[in-house]
C-alpha cells in the first residue's frame, strides 16, 4: 500500500493531500492509454478526469500533473476542477463510495441513526474509507431523493427507506466474498438493530 501525505502543491500556492509518489510503470501506461482517446482540448478536462476517477477510485497526483501537459493547461486549472466538483476525489476511496444522506427529510426519518449502524458495521469511528479499500462512507446533504428518506446510496445505487436493521445486508451485497464472513456477531448485531432502530 502507498503513502499518502500532504504536501505543498506551488502550483496552487496550498498544502494539499495527494499521493506523493511516482506513477509506477502500469499506471503510467494506463494513464498513456486513456489520455491516447482523447482530444487535446480543455473540453476534455471533466470527461477525463472522470475516466481516470473511475480506473483509480480517485485523482492521483501524477495523473493530474500529466492531464495539465496533455491539455496544454495549468496544473492550477485542473487542480480547480478536481476540487470543484464533489464526484472528484483527491484521496483514495473504497471500491463502494457510500453516501448517507443527512438532508432535512432523511434527518427527521432515522439518518444519524442508519449511518451510526453503518460506521459501526464497517469498524469506523467516523466516515471514512476502511481498512480494506472495500467501502468509504461520506455523509452528504441531499441526494434529492427526499420522498424516500433516508437514503444511502451506494456507488450509482439508491437505496430507499433504509433503517438500521437493512444496513448490513445492503452492505453484504456490495463486500467481497473474502471480506464477509459470516459470524455469530453478525447475526446477534442485526437482531439488536430490529429490536433498538
Amino acid at each position: 500500500m502507498r503513502d499518502y501525505a500532504v504536501y505543498p502543491f506551488p502550483e496552487v500556492g496550498a498544502f494539499v493531500a495527494l499521493t506523493h509518489v511516482a506513477a509506477t510503470e502500469q499506471e503510467s501506461d494506463q494513464l498513456e492509454t486513456l489520455l491516447s482517446n482523447c482530444e487535446e482540448a480543455r473540453d476534455s478536462l471533466i470527461p477525463l478526469l472522470q475516466e481516470i476517477q473511475t480506473q483509480y477510485h480517485y485523482l492521483p497526483e501524477f495523473a493530474l500533473r500529466r492531464v495539465a501537459s496533455k491539455l496544454n493547461i495549468s496544473v492550477t486549472d485542473v487542480y480547480q476542477v478536481a476540487t470543484f466538483y464533489s464526484c472528484f476525489s483527491l484521496e483514495p476511496v473504497g471500491k463502494h463510495v457510500v453516501q448517507v444522506c443527512l438532508g432535512t427529510a432523511c434527518h427527521v426519518r432515522g439518518a444519524p441513526r442508519v449511518l451510526d449502524r453503518m460506521l459501526r458495521d464497517l469498524k469506523l469511528s467516523a466516515p471514512g474509507t476502511t481498512a480494506d479499500m472495500q467501502f468509504t462512507v461520506r455523509s452528504v446533504r441531499c441526494v434529492g431523493c427526499c420522498g424516500l428518506a433516508p437514503v444511502v446510496r451506494v456507488d450509482d445505487n439508491t437505496h430507499p427507506n433504509l433503517t438500521q436493521a437493512k444496513v448490513r445486508g445492503m452492505l453484504k451485497r456490495y463486500q467481497s466474498k473474502e471480506a464477509c464472513p459470516a459470524d455469530s456477531a453478525d447475526e446477534t448485531a442485526d437482531a439488536e438493530a430490529r429490536i433498538n432502530p
